[in-house]
């Protein structure tokens, strides 16, 4: 009998501690599945939140390497008169900025009005373009 007492409190402990263990996983699945949908809303509200205004700026651009002797490889350089002085507008290197490099490059300039999104990155103007027009005359 005292052994059919020990096998019945080993079984009531074995079939708490299943239902205590089933309720702790099952709370860690909710707390993971609910920190990994937090962490994907925070990531698909992320571009929103970082996303600048974009500026239109109209000027000569000019080849930064090849005319302006500025950088070390070839890069678009719009040139903007503000305030009576020159200011360099260096174009981040993307499909738009290479796509309108050619007719530039190697001392020519073009009349362009540029759309993007700016910023300052160590004390020079640098925008990132979206569009790049040609300004006829």
């Amino acid at each position: 009998m005292n052994m059919a007492i020990n096998c019945g409190v080993i079984w009531l402990t074995t079939i708490g501690f299943h239902r205590k263990n089933h309720q702790t996983i099952t709370f860690m699945k909710n707390l993971i599945l609910a920190v990994a949908l937090l962490a994907g809303l925070a990531m698909a509200g992320a571009p929103t939140v970082l996303a600048a205004d974009e500026t239109t700026i109209t000027g000569n651009m000019v080849c930064g390497k090849c005319t302006l002797h500025l950088t070390d490889a070839c890069q678009n350089v719009v040139q903007v008169t503000e305030a009576g002085k020159t200011v360099n507008y260096f174009l981040k290197q993307n499909d738009v900025s290479k796509s309108a490099h050619d007719p530039i490059c190697g001392g020519d300039s073009e009349k362009v009005k540029v759309t993007g999104t700016l910023t300052d990155e160590d004390g020079k103007k640098v925008l990132t373009p979206t569009k790049i027009e040609v300004v006829k005359g």
